[in-house]
């Protein structure tokens, strides 16, 4: 089929989608019935009964999701410079060392460096596990010390700095310093042990439809392709720049890096997380569609959302789908399964019903099946825990009362699983 057949059906697809003016159900009465496809289904029939028939399926599974779903990464092999800014010995008063990294992909020298911070609990003894995620708003405004510098990076104007002239024009000011430190508990999760590993998502491609033309995606790769990567493959990729850094750090134990994120970063951990499989655990908070709740579920966002609004997060291959979720080839608790035997953590928020939380649990739990056969326990129960209890052995979930977000009691949660898992 060649391509401009191919573009004429995507567009005939997305028209027919708008004419049936899909809306946004919250009603559990309508959600409907569906099948999830079996994880352990095998192409010419039969059942995978063992992990090893598993990792040998493992493969054919996640190029389904490459095909469909999020693109196809670039696999050209890159040298990295990692250039150590500043290494401070008491920062967060006197809590932490903090460094900051400038990592630079030597093969492209006029793309951006990815500007890193790490903060590692000053009083550890030994390595520490260490949290890897991508902010939403710049270094600057995880943290109230004035002298993180301000990014320099194209910033959206979201709710978090359109109160206050944080973003004027795309552009940090002196408001924005701290404006998401709810986001980022960093005293409390230094006190636990763990180290933070922390960078601006625009480093690696700023969160609009031409963000690739300055981002990693315009040095690799054909972004006309149907099944090339996404944003969330761009940001995924990042994030194992983080941790080739983190490997090279005696101050922490990169062989226990988690990869953690909240919303749309929440997808891009996930993705990190299966694709590379250094990061010994793997959390999502509030990632939703396209995330971890699963997609022929009837309920809060969907597929036509996502297309209306950032269809560039994932590849053109996706949105064939608009309209008839059923007939994709997998479902997201299939994406959670490749997780395994890795420790996996969803969180959701009882408000966030635009991420359908409920359908965020159902993913975790029909992901069970897969972990089982390595002997890993799942969350221990099927019955959708109400908010504040935390629920899982090996898969862990909790469903936090409240709006999407992601705050201490969230963190809180993420280290009690990190201190039994890891």
């Amino acid at each position: 089929m060649n391509k401009l057949l191919v573009t004429l059906l995507l567009l005939l697809t997305v028209r027919l989608a708008y004419a049936q003016k899909i809306v946004n159900n919250y009603d559990e009465a309508n959600v409907g019935t569906f099948a999830l496809p079996d994880p352990l289904a095998l192409p010419g029939g039969g059942r995978i009964t063992t992990a090893k028939q598993w990792e040998m399926q493992r493969a054919s599974w996640l190029r389904t999701f490459q095909e469909t779903m999020y693109g196809y990464t670039p696999d050209k092999k890159l040298t990295l410079r990692f250039q150590v800014v500043e290494t401070k010995h008491d920062a967060l008063n006197g809590q932490a060392i903090r460094k900051r990294i400038n990592i630079y992909v030597t093969e492209y020298p006029t793309l951006l460096p990815i500007e890193l911070v790490l903060y590692v609990p000053k009083a550890a003894k030994k390595p520490v596990p260490v949290f890897v995620s991508l902010n939403f708003v710049g270094n600057h405004g995880i943290t109230a010390e004035k002298d993180i510098p301000l990014s320099e990076r194209w910033m959206r104007n979201s709710p978090d700095t359109m109160s206050t002239p944080a973003v004027v024009k795309n552009k940090a000011n002196e408001w924005a310093r701290g404006v998401q430190t709810r986001r980022w508990p960093l005293e409390a999760i230094l006190e636990r042990g763990y180290a933070v590993a922390t960078a601006y998502y625009g480093d690696i491609e700023p969160d609009h439809r031409d963000g690739w033309k300055i981002g990693i995606r315009s040095m690799l790769g054909d972004t006309a392709k149907a099944n090339n990567w996404g944003a969330i493959g761009a940001w995924a990729w990042g994030l194992s720049r983080m941790l080739d850094y983190l490997e090279t750090d005696k101050l922490v134990d990169a062989k226990k890096a988690i990869s953690l994120g909240h919303s749309r970063l929440g997808k891009a951990a996930l993705w990190a997380g299966v694709q590379d499989t250094r990061f010994a655990m793997t959390i999502s908070n509030d990632s939703g569609e396209g995330g971890a709740t699963l997609t022929r579920r009837n309920f809060g966002e969907n597929v036509f959302d996502i297309h209306k609004n950032n269809s560039f997060w994932y590849c053109k291959n996706y949105f064939t789908y608009l309209g008839h979720p059923n007939d994709l080839p997998m479902d997201q608790h299939i994406l959670l399964a490749l997780v395994a035997p890795r420790p996996l953590y969803i969180a959701s928020a009882s408000q966030d019903l635009f991420a359908d939380p409920k359908g965020e649990f159902l993913s975790a739990l029909n992901a069970e099946p897969v972990y089982k056969l390595y002997g890993k326990a799942g969350l221990g129960t099927t019955v959708w825990p109400r908010p504040g209890m935390a629920i899982g052995n090996t898969i862990g979930y909790h469903l936090r009362d409240g709006i999407h977000d992601i705050l201490l009691y969230d963190w809180e949660r993420f280290m009690n699983f990190a201190d039994k898992n890891l």
